[in-house]
């Protein structure tokens, strides 16, 4: 990684936090150039502007400063393809994450979805280049408008943030990556785009004349529980993720002595040959989430809501596919 040069050297006790962090992030596996792909989805909570120093101050605003994006970076460098959601109209955390990570590293994003359910955000594709290519697609998902079918789809308006779908390919084979910020509130609003995001990839898949079947589903999903019905919406055209993930706390207020806190918001899913879907031939190994919680920012003192706002209030969540047969 590269070295910021507009607010002088890394204080040791950062750098020596980052050499621990490497460590911890070992039981990752490794990413091997013909061996592996590792994806990843994090909601970087109000990932927009940043304090230039290395350590904000009490009256500081944002409390995101140096400190913590390299943290940041950190993590995300140990994989091959990063979807990030909650980044903001303003990017300049992510065009310094961007130069931290060093010119290996590659960008694509939307513009910032506005109105109020939007609450101005973009969808985000970090990817090293060293492993993963573009294979020529990126759109973002929206609901067809039929006059003659006023009743086919879920939702009677588009997206409150526009699901993400970008093509990318490795060892030969493409996949799409597709990556969604569900709305938060009631569940009267999620369910309508829980069914049509499922609806919508359940047809793409099916479409032989479409870009590539390899179609992966992650993002922030905002589902509360496995079995309710924001999981069944999810779940209703066979989109389903593996049984590794459904163990991993997806926030960093998780308690295991309280049922209620093991949230389901983060998923990573696939079709796996149900119902004539084409099943996904990338070949899935493991996967899990990083809790940073007790590894990183050791030294000021905070709260978990106050860690929230400096790296998140989410868990990054990846898996890990087998890549040596498409070689």
């Amino acid at each position: 990684m590269i070295m910021s040069e507009d607010i002088g050297p890394m204080p040791d006790d950062i750098r020596i936090e980052l050499e621990n962090l490497r460590t911890e992030l070992d039981k990752i596996p490794s990413k091997a150039i013909d061996n592996n792909l590792l994806i990843a989805t994090w909601n970087i909570r109000h990932f927009g502007d940043l304090t230039k120093k290395w350590k904000s101050e009490s009256d500081d605003s944002p409390k995101r400063d140096y400190h913590s994006l390299y943290c940041i970076a950190e993590i995300i460098s140990r994989f091959d393809v990063m979807a990030l959601q909650e980044v903001k109209s303003n990017i300049r955390a992510l065009r310094h994450l961007l130069k931290i990570l060093g010119p290996d590293w590659e960008l694509l994003m939307t513009d910032e979805t506005k109105g109020y359910r939007g609450n101005g955000e973009r969808m985000a594709y970090l990817y090293d280049t060293r492993k993963v290519e573009l294979s020529g697609l990126a759109c973002e998902l929206v609901v067809p408008e039929d006059p003659k079918k006023p009743h086919v789809h879920s939702l009677d308006k588009q997206f409150a943030r526009t699901p993400y779908a970008v093509g990318f390919k490795v060892g030969g084979r493409t996949f799409i990556l597709v990556t969604l910020h569900v709305i938060y509130g009631d569940k009267a609003e999620r369910i309508p785009e829980l069914e049509e995001i499922a609806q919508w990839l359940s047809e793409w898949a099916l479409d032989v004349n479409t870009w590539d079947h390899n179609l992966i589903a992650l993002g922030d999903f905002n589902i509360d529980r496995i079995g309710d019905k924001l999981y069944e919406a999810f779940t209703s055209t066979g989109l389903t993720s593996p049984a590794e993930l459904d163990a991993a706390p997806r926030t960093i207020f998780y308690d295991p002595n309280k049922s209620d806190t093991h949230k389901f918001y983060d998923q990573i899913a696939w079709f796996t040959g149900v119902d004539r879907k084409p099943a996904l031939s990338l070949v899935f190994k493991t996967g899990g989430h990083f809790d940073f919680v007790c590894r990183v920012l050791k030294d000021r003192g905070l709260t978990k809501r106050q860690l929230s706002w400096y790296i998140s209030d989410h868990y990054p969540l990846w898996a890990e596919f087998e890549t040596r047969e498409l070689a």
